[in-house]
């Protein structure tokens, strides 16, 4: 049984605005303002129905950057991921598509000057590295896919995580005990990367539902993608728009809004705003938030993405075109 007033708390609605749905609809209440659970289904629809619920639940959180449009709502904000998430209501987003900033790899590797994902060697508020890092143990990443599931609605929500092949092997298995896993997705990055033994040129996606069977568009859409990786970018490890572009395009609608919780340079903004899609996102680092507000306000205003002047596709024809 459901209590009226731990529903409208949980999944970011007001209680008012829940009774007179069950009056209009004749779903009984019982004790204590109790809702039967063969009834919740129905009051499921009508959560995911109510407009505005991420920006009332957040309305005390650090937003550094907002944008209204008809077309679009682009919001970013300043926290740890898993804070971020739990802040967000249930069932509110329609598509995670995330990268993070996992430290496995980078405590094991030390390459060239610094390790793998840059110059060590500078000093700043985040202790001489670019970005803080997501500690990729088995607890946090539990916790991690925990606020995911309870956030991605249960009618449309799919996600998608990237990896590198340290973090796959060490918890890739762990997405199975709360996703259905559908695809394991091979981004080939085209250049050769770095490596002591076989040089690395490729990355992993784990695309998963959360509990339906929602298709993507068309079955046409390969599970390898081919997209160059970014050299020289401004923000370390900056991922193309086209890979984010990919994910969005094989799951969403427009209108979907779309959630990041490791933002990064800000490339899965970029890409939900080409699908027409509303997005929200979040990271800890002042140089990604200073560079994605950046990135973000020049595209809205101009068409112009900073930071990626060229497509990073290789094949003729992209998949989503």
């Amino acid at each position: 049984m459901y209590n009226t007033l731990d529903i409208a708390q949980e999944y970011g609605i007001e209680e008012r605005a829940l009774k007179s749905y069950l009056i209009e609809n004749k779903i009984p209440l019982v004790q204590d303002s109790g809702i039967n659970e063969k009834y919740f289904q129905a009051v499921l629809s009508f959560i995911e129905n109510t407009d505005n619920r991420i920006e009332q639940k957040l309305n005390k959180a650090h937003e550094t950057f907002k944008y209204n449009s008809e077309q679009n709502k682009i919001s970013i904000y300043q926290d740890d991921a898993i804070s971020f998430l739990e802040k967000l209501p249930s069932n509110s987003v329609d598509l995670i598509v995330t990268d993070p900033a996992y430290s496995g790899m980078n405590n094991k590797l030390q390459l060239g000057k610094g390790r793998i994902v840059g110059n060590y060697s500078e000093k700043g508020k985040e202790k001489g590295k670019w970005f803080g890092e997501f500690e990729d143990s088995e607890e946090n990443y539990t916790k991690f896919l925990t606020e995911c599931k309870r956030v991605l609605k249960k009618s449309t929500g799919h996600i998608y995580i990237m990896f590198d092949s340290y973090s796959l092997l060490s918890l890739g298995s762990i997405v199975r005990q709360y996703f259905d896993v559908k695809n394991l997705i091979t981004w080939d990055k085209v250049n050769i990367g770095m490596g002591h033994y076989f040089r690395r040129r490729h990355e992993y996606i784990i695309f998963a539902t959360n509990g339906n069977t929602r298709k993507i568009k068309n079955r046409k859409f390969p599970d390898v993608w081919r997209f160059k990786r970014i050299h020289n970018s401004e923000y370390p490890t900056q991922k193309p728009v086209e890979v984010f572009q990919a994910m969005i395009h094989a799951s969403a609608e427009e209108g979907f809004t779309i959630c990041d919780p490791f933002l990064g340079s800000g490339s899965s903004a970029i890409a939900a705003i080409k699908n027409n899609c509303n997005f929200i996102g979040c990271d800890i680092s002042d140089k990604s938030l200073d560079i994605s507000k950046s990135r973000i306000s020049e595209y809205l205003k101009n068409n112009k993405d900073i930071l990626q002047k060229n497509s990073m596709g290789v094949d003729d024809n992209i998949f989503w075109e």
